[in-house]
Order: structure tokens, then C-alpha cells, then sequence
């Protein structure tokens, strides 16, 4: 109940409804005018009378005029708060895709999991990164390897026993979690002469699962720049 009262009242809506209440005013009060003068319109002349009448119909005419141009506000109050709004929510989901390209937020999706066990320790670091760029070839949005995010300037290292993914080292199984279209990016790994088989040559165990639901949730933290600035400041 609380989410639904008390209503929400936007500064658009607020200017609309004192607007209208001023213009019903003013006809609430031509209309007792008009009940107080019954009296005295019994005794005027015709000529009088015909004044009147065209006075009122001055009025009505600008009264009519008034109430379009109040409903041409309201209309364009209205269409400039859903385009304020429609923008502000296509900022939010563009930052939300940015992020997931970044690796500043998580992610999740359909995908697949590929793990790599290397019980003779010979899988290095450049068999990963043809991985990694296997499977960013065939549409993979996220990748995450043993808990760190792959990003657009990830690289990796031969490190001891062991391999070096931005400075980060991880041992195997080697597990990737991999957010695409399942239907491209397993075949992509299993071409002939592809990933698996370049992996298997070495004595490594490959498997790749697809599911209808990854998470990849290793997060990156964003750099500034020590030099580049946007060229639109």
C-alpha cells in the first residue's frame, strides 16, 4: 500500500490541474453573474438585450479559445515528461550495456561453460587467449575465466604452473562462463582444428555445456585515464 499511496504528482500534472481550476473558476463565476442579472434582464430593451447576448458570446468564444489553449499545454507538458522520461530510461540501459562490456557490472544470460582440465600442465597461456578470441568471434557478450572478468584489453601470461590473466594468476581447471547465443559459440570452440582439438592434441580434457542461464559476475573497476579526455569537452 505504501508504493501506491499516496500518489505521485509530477510538476507537469501540477501546472495542468492549477491551469484548469482557474479557467472552471472563472466560468463558476460568469455562470452566478449571469443568475444575479435573470432580474434585470426582464426590464431591458431589445437593443440591450442584443448586446448582451453578443458580449456573451465574445466571452464564450474567448473562454473556448482559453480551454484549447490550456489543452494544447497540458498536451505538450504531457509529451515533454514521457520524453524526458523515455530518455532518462534509455540512458539507464545504455550505461547498464556499457558496464557489461566493461566488466563494471554483472551479467546474466544463455550461454555456455567450458572447462579445461590440465592434469599434464601443458595448456599455456596463448592456447586461453585463442580461446577468448574464439568466442568473442562467435557473439560472446561476457567471459569470465576462474572468477576474473575478460575485458577488451584483458592479456595473459605464462605464470609458474599456472597462467596470468591481467596480472591475476589462475590454475586449472580452467572454467570459462561464457553469456551468447549457445548454438554459435559451441560449435565455434569445436571446429576441426578449432580450441578443443588444439587443447586435446595437448593432453588437455575439454567439456562445454550449454545453459539457458549463465552468471558472470566478476566485476572490474573502472580506470581513468592518466591522458585521453572525450573530444566533445
Amino acid at each position: 500500500m505504501n508504493g501506491l499511496w499516496p500518489p505521485r504528482v509530477t510538476r507537469a500534472q501540477l501546472i495542468v490541474a492549477v491551469l484548469l481550476f482557474g479557467l472552471g473558476f472563472g466560468l463558476a463565476v460568469q455562470v452566478a453573474s449571469n443568475s444575479d442579472g435573470d432580474s434585470a434582464l426582464r426590464g431591458a430593451r431589445q437593443e440591450d438585450l442584443v448586446r448582451i447576448l453578443d458580449e456573451l458570446d465574445d466571452r464564450t468564444e474567448r473562454l473556448e479559445d482559453e480551454k484549447q489553449g490550456l489543452e494544447k499545454q497540458r498536451d505538450e507538458l504531457e509529451n515533454s515528461s514521457d520524453q524526458a522520461e523515455e530518455a532518462r530510461r534509455q540512458t539507464i540501459e545504455k550505461e547498464r550495456q556499457l558496464g557489461v562490456l566493461a566488466g563494471t557490472v554483472a551479467a546474466r544470460g544463455p550461454g555456455i561453460t567450458m572447462t579445461i582440465e590440465d592434469t599434464k600442465g601443458t595448456v599455456e597461456a596463448d592456447m586461453l587467449l585463442d580461446a577468448i578470441q574464439e568466442l568473442r568471434a562467435a557473439g560472446a557478450e561476457a567471459i569470465q575465466v576462474n572468477g576474473v572478468r575478460v575485458v577488451a584489453g584483458t592479456y595473459l601470461t605464462d605464470s609458474g604452473d599456472g597462467v596470468g590473466v591481467d596480472g591475476n594468476k589462475i590454475t586449472a581447471p580452467y572454467r570459462f562462463k561464457v553469456i551468447g547465443k549457445p548454438q554459435d559459440l559451441e560449435p565455434a570452440l569445436n571446429i576441426p582444428g578449432g580450441v578443443v582439438q588444439t587443447l586435446e592434441k595437448e593432453q588437455a580434457t575439454v567439456t562445454v555445456e550449454r545453459s539457458t542461464k549463465i552468471v558472470v559476475d566478476a566485476l572490474r573497476t573502472v580506470k581513468r585515464p592518466d591522458y585521453a579526455r572525450s573530444s566533445s569537452q
